[in-house]
């Protein structure tokens, strides 16, 4: 499911370029096609045979011809066979450029000609960032109809700290497929639980399980390419946070996870309870570390009902829409239909534990009031695409 794109990377002069080496390489990794174009002061940073090591193509920049279709118009014939032109680093001589509509090198030019979409990834010193010139241009941009990829703050090459920091590769490899994917949840607002939640015996010691959070977060994922405005309540997870969202809160057991829910619940369009959250807390938890006692008598530990979130949601008056997830060890089908029954709300993504769970990839059925929907073993990546469109269809029926 996963879509393969020719991408056109514009590279400007600034440090930042030295990114984009790796950029290149994650987008390759993900089956894409990339070609580069590089203004000539980026050549001062990072010569473009790297880029061509790495691309696969020869590289076009202000000081050779590279390949220009053979008609000398490669500033034309780029953008054309390309889907998307993402600029990273983005200066801002460059956004100021092309904010102005002035076609006076490589990358303003194919700004300029280009018929694909256009993003940039600014880079450039924090005061450089906020100067109210820049802050213009930014907007009139975005009003073009331009994506700003937003720049991190962190410590800069000038040796000051602050916003100005190009994201890291990974980011953007991970952000710039929302170019062209279909905005079927734009102008919704997404909550969604993920990982497991600890419940502490002791200071040290506590209930869990093997929830890794990958298909919370990659539900996520699915929910911001698809226009979502996404907040991620999370847990214990083994996998890395996606970046691009509203917000995200670390809330490690059930109930702190239950109160920054409710808390955010109200503005939410949709709840996805991806979460694996324990059924039980300890009662009697101490709050030092427990010990072995002389006659090896093991302690005895007592259980309390934790709080059921995902039916808590559903209950509210003026509840979003709720998805529940059942992972389930025997008689799969069975348990999810009754356990959305049970929660009254209208979709449930069931799977087995044994193929979901600390896993990359994911076996589920949707359940709905329509029926079951079963979908084939793939990427947790594909998994999420799949349930969000379903999702999708769910809300245009509603």
């Amino acid at each position: 499911m996963t879509t393969k794109k020719h991408i056109l990377l514009g590279i400007s002069g600034g440090i930042a370029a030295y990114k984009s080496c790796e950029l290149v390489r994650l987008l390759k990794k993900q089956g894409h096609e990339v070609s580069v174009a590089m203004s000539r002061a980026a050549t001062e940073f990072v010569s473009p045979l790297t880029f061509q090591a790495l691309s696969g193509h020869p590289v076009l920049a202000d000081t050779h011809s590279g390949e220009s279709g053979g008609n000398g118009m490669a500033h034309i014939n780029l953008t054309r066979t390309a889907d998307v032109f993402v600029i990273a680093p983005a200066s801002a001589n460059t956004l100021a450029k092309i904010a102005g509509g002035i076609a006076d090198n490589l990358l303003t030019n194919l700004a300029a000609a280009r018929k694909c979409p256009l993003a940039a990834a600014p880079a450039m010193n924090v005061e450089m960032w906020f100067n109210p010139a820049n802050q213009r241009n930014i907007a009139r941009l975005q009003a073009d109809g331009i994506s700003i990829f937003p720049p991190a703050s962190g410590e800069q090459a000038c040796g000051e700290t602050g916003v100005g920091r190009m994201p890291e590769a990974a980011e953007l490899a991970d952000l710039i497929p929302d170019l062209w994917t279909p905005k079927i949840l734009a102008g919704k607002k997404v909550l969604i639980t993920t990982g497991a939640t600890f419940e502490a015996i002791d200071p040290v010691r506590g209930i869990t399980n093997i929830s890794s959070g990958q298909m919370g977060t990659a539900l996520a994922r699915a929910c911001r390419a698809a226009g979502a405005e996404v907040t991620l309540i999370y847990g214990q997870i083994q996998t890395a946070l996606p970046p691009g969202m509203a917000e995200n809160v670390h809330a490690l057991s059930a109930q702190a996870m239950h109160e920054a829910v409710h808390h955010r619940i109200h503005t939410q369009d949709i709840f996805i309870s991806v979460a694996a959250i324990a059924d039980y807390k300890v009662r009697n938890s101490s709050t030092q570390k427990l010990k072995k006692s002389a006659d090896s008598t093991p302690p005895v530990i007592e259980l309390a009902e934790n709080p059921d979130i995902l039916a808590s949601v559903a209950a509210l008056p003026d509840a979003p829409f709720c998805i529940g997830f059942a992972a389930e060890s025997h008689n799969v089908l069975e348990h999810a239909r009754a356990k959305r029954l049970k929660k009254s709300i209208p979709m449930l993504v069931a799977n087995e534990v044994s193929i979901a769970m600390g896993s990359s990839r994911n076996q589920v059925t949707i359940i709905d009031a329509y029926g079951d929907t079963p979908l084939p073993e793939m990427s947790k990546h594909d998994t999420a695409a799949a349930i969000v469109q379903h999702l999708s269809t769910l809300l245009h029926q509603a």
